[in-house]
């Protein structure tokens, strides 16, 4: 079977696109099965009021704007952003690979870097003088081996590893919008880095990061990349929940060991207890991602997308309205305690389209959390 050619958005799909992702409760995956349900986004933007309504929506839910689109896509091209969109040449072939992939990636930079092998480094914002000097010799050394070096500009270990790479290539994902850069005393960090690699946000222009998006970032950190290496991270420290979402993305996982009385070491010795890949040296890094880049076919990415020429199904009605005595069926089985769309489709026994008409419109109308490895709960 011929390769179809790539997705190439026409500007009215592309602000099309960006007004539901910009819409209220619509995330990465809702916009996806949107899509699919849909057939665009144009007819999912019309879609989005009634399947609202039908998931028990107290208001009128809030749909992004012409002219809010129209202002972040002006504010884009004023600072050389591109807006790519999932399945579009431009757009990292290993984060489309991920279920949760933001359908538009806002770069700045050199777009051609996010197709090259990646590797991720991510550590604590206290670095000790031992995790920042190492961080340093492994990026450069990794950077010199041939990958891009991708990190989430924070302090400590993420600016070392930032700056020990910006000669060869380093990536920064942000966790607010582009002119919103966070810590602000990295602005000049990220000048000199997309002079060779590049900066990508999901987020909207004018966005100021809070403490519940930096884990939002770090799926794209480790979605980024063939793995991640942890070198210096506490109990607690955000770089572990970056190694989770590796390990749930099937990528792999490495750590620097440190003193066991150092108390930024107990979470990075923790990761080498359970299995993670011992690293002192980038060798330690290259030998085991040699063998996976030489297998592994280019990742491709299961994409509901859009014709280039406007599709008639922008006039399509809504999915179908579930039965009541169905819907009912999901919603007893929905609580505060987190389960799969299968489980609710095998306990249910309704058809899987039934529950997943049902769930769209359960996180429309806000009543519905989803979480990392696809688990449902209701709010």
């Amino acid at each position: 079977m011929p390769t179809p050619p790539p997705l190439r958005l026409t500007p009215d799909q592309r602000l099309d696109w960006l007004r539901l992702i910009r819409s209220e409760n619509v995330g990465p995956r809702t916009f996806r099965t949107l899509l699919r349900h849909c057939g665009s986004a144009g007819a999912a933007l019309a879609a989005l009021p009634d399947l609202a309504r039908r998931g028990g929506a107290g208001r009128a839910v809030r749909i992004c704007t012409r002219e809010e689109a129209m202002r972040e896509i002006d504010a884009a091209d004023r600072m050389g952003v591109v807006l790519a969109a999932l399945g579009e040449n431009e757009y990292p072939a290993q984060l489309a690979t991920i279920d949760d992939a933001p359908p538009l990636l806002a770069i700045r930079g050199k777009a051609a870097v996010l197709n090259a092998p990646m590797i991720a480094m991510v550590g604590s914002r206290n670095a000790s003088a031992a995790g920042a000097k190492i961080a340093e010799k492994l990026a450069r050394d990794l950077g010199g081996a041939g990958f891009v070096v991708v990190s989430g500009l924070a302090r400590g270990i993420d600016a070392a590893a930032h700056r020990a790479s910006v000669a060869t290539g380093t990536v920064a994902v942000l966790a607010g919008g582009h002119d919103r850069i966070y810590p602000p005393e990295h602005v000049p960090l990220v000048e000199a880095l997309v002079a060779n690699g590049a900066a990508v946000s999901e987020m909207p222009f004018g966005y100021e990061p809070r403490g519940r998006d930096f884990p939002r970032r770090n799926r794209l950190i480790s979605g980024l990349a063939l793995g991640v290496i942890v070198v210096e991270a506490a109990q607690k420290s955000g770089s572990l929940i970056t190694a989770r979402m590796a390990l749930e993305q099937n990528r792999e996982v490495f750590a620097v060991p440190g003193s066991p009385l150092d108390p930024r070491a107990e979470g990075s010795n923790a990761l080498l207890k359970q299995g993670a890949v011992l690293v002192t040296t980038a060798e330690d890094v290259l030998a085991a991602l040699r063998p996976i880049i030489g297998e592994r076919p280019a990742p491709e990415a299961e994409v509901e997308v859009e014709a280039e020429a406007p599709q008639l199904s922008d006039r399509a009605a809504p999915p179908p309205e579930p039965s009541p005595d169905a819907r009912a069926r999901v919603l007893a089985l929905l609580g505060p305690t987190p389960v799969t769309a299968d489980d609710l489709i095998r306990l249910s026994g309704a058809p899987t389209t039934v529950v997943q008409a049902t769930l769209l419109e359960l996180e429309l109308a806000g009543r519905l959390r989803r979480q990392q490895g696809g688990r449902i709960a209701l709010l």
